[in-house]
C-alpha cells in the first residue's frame, strides 16, 4: 500500500513540479544540481515580498507570483545578465486556500515562458503572520562585464528607462487614493517591467547601473556613495506617463518605490550607443542629469537652476 504524500509535498506536486526544470531533479531531493553555461559567470540576486508592505493582500495571485519574479529579473536587468534559474520560499498562513497557490503559480509559469527561466526548488512554509515571500534568482555573464554600482565618473550622464513615479502613484491608485481609470497605475505597480533586453547590452556602454525600487533620489544616492560623486537631477527631465502628470505628485514621482527602470551612468560620448540600444530593445530612456565631483549628495534642480527642497529621499525598510 502507498502511503498519501504529507500535506506540504502534495501541496509542492500539485503547484511547483510543473515549474521545475532539470537541474530541481523533480524537487524531490535536498537541494539542485546544475552546471552554468560554459564560459559564464553566475549572477545571483534575493528579494523578499510581504503582504501589506511589498503587495496588497487582495492582490491577485498570479500577479504576485509574476511581480515576485520580475522584482527579482530586474536585478539581473541591472548587472546585464542574462536569467538563469530561481529559488523560492513561500510562507503562507495555514488558511491560505489551494486556489491562491494554484493562481501563484500560473503567474509564475506564465513569466517563466516570458524571460525563459525555470524553478531550481525551495521552501514551502505556514507562518502566522502575513504571507511572505522570498525569491532568490540566477543569471549569468561573460566574465568580468557584471555592471556594478560603483563605476560612475566624473562628468558621466544619468539616464533612466521607461517613465518614473508610476510605482508609487500605482499604490496609491490600487489602494482607491488616486484616480486611474483605465488601469495603468495600478498594473505598473502590481506588475513591473524588466528592462532585460537592454541591461544585456550595456556592458560596453554605461560605467554603473541599478535599478529604482525604493525611490529615484534614494537609489541615485547609492551610485554617488559607491562612486565619491555627487549628482545633479534636472527635475524638468524626468520622464514621467501621462498618467503621472496628471496626478501632479512631483515629489513621490521622485522618491517613490517601486517603478524598476534601469538608472545609468554612461560617458557623453557613449550615449549615442545607448540611443541605438534603446531603439533596439524598444525601451526608452531618458538623460535626467550628470555626475560631478564633490561630496556623495544628491540635488535635485527645477527647470530655472533652483534646488528643489525634498521632504524624504526616498523608501526604507527599517
Amino acid at each position: 500500500m502507498t502511503s498519501p504524500l504529507p500535506a506540504e509535498f502534495a501541496l509542492i506536486a500539485r503547484h511547483f513540479a510543473s515549474l521545475a526544470g532539470p537541474g530541481a531533479l523533480g524537487l524531490g531531493d535536498d537541494a539542485a544540481v546544475f552546471a552554468p553555461p560554459p564560459g559564464r559567470e553566475l549572477v545571483v540576486a534575493a528579494d523578499a515580498m510581504v503582504a501589506g508592505v511589498h503587495f496588497l493582500p487582495d492582490d491577485p495571485a498570479d500577479l504576485v507570483g509574476r511581480k515576485l519574479l520580475r522584482v527579482n529579473l530586474s536585478d539581473l536587468a541591472a548587472m546585464g545578465a542574462v536569467p538563469l534559474h530561481y529559488l523560492m520560499t513561500v510562507s503562507a498562513p495555514r488558511a491560505t486556500p489551494d486556489a491562491w497557490f494554484a493562481g501563484f503559480a500560473a503567474g509564475l509559469a506564465a513569466d517563466q515562458r516570458e524571460f525563459g527561466l525555470t524553478l531550481l526548488g525551495g521552501d514551502t512554509t505556514t507562518t502566522p503572520g502575513p504571507l511572505t515571500l522570498s525569491l532568490t534568482i540566477l543569471g549569468h555573464v561573460a566574465p568580468g562585464t557584471a555592471l556594478r554600482r560603483n563605476g560612475a565618473r566624473d562628468g558621466d550622464l544619468i539616464f533612466v528607462t521607461g517613465t518614473i513615479g508610476d510605482g508609487a502613484l500605482g499604490l496609491l491608485a490600487a489602494r482607491g487614493e488616486l484616480p486611474d481609470a483605465d488601469g495603468f497605475l495600478a498594473g505598473r505597480y502590481r506588475l513591473p517591467q524588466p528592462r532585460l533586453a537592454l541591461g544585456a547590452r550595456l556592458h560596453s556602454i554605461a560605467h554603473a547601473a541599478m535599478d529604482v525600487s525604493d525611490g529615484l533620489v534614494q537609489d541615485l544616492s547609492h551610485l554617488c556613495r559607491a562612486a565619491g560623486l555627487a549628482a545633479v537631477i534636472e527635475a524638468g527631465r524626468v520622464p514621467l506617463s501621462p498618467p503621472a502628470r496628471a496626478a501632479d505628485r512631483r515629489e513621490l514621482c521622485l522618491t517613490g518605490g517601486d517603478d524598476y527602470e534601469l538608472l545609468l551612468a554612461v560617458p557623453p560620448e557613449r550615449a549615442a550607443a545607448l540611443a541605438a540600444a534603446s531603439a533596439a530593445t524598444f525601451i526608452p530612456v531618458t538623460r535626467i542629469g550628470a555626475f560631478h565631483a564633490g561630496p556623495p549628495a544628491v540635488t535635485v534642480r527645477a527647470p530655472d537652476g533652483t534646488p528643489i527642497p525634498l521632504a524624504r529621499g526616498g523608501w526604507s525598510h527599517f
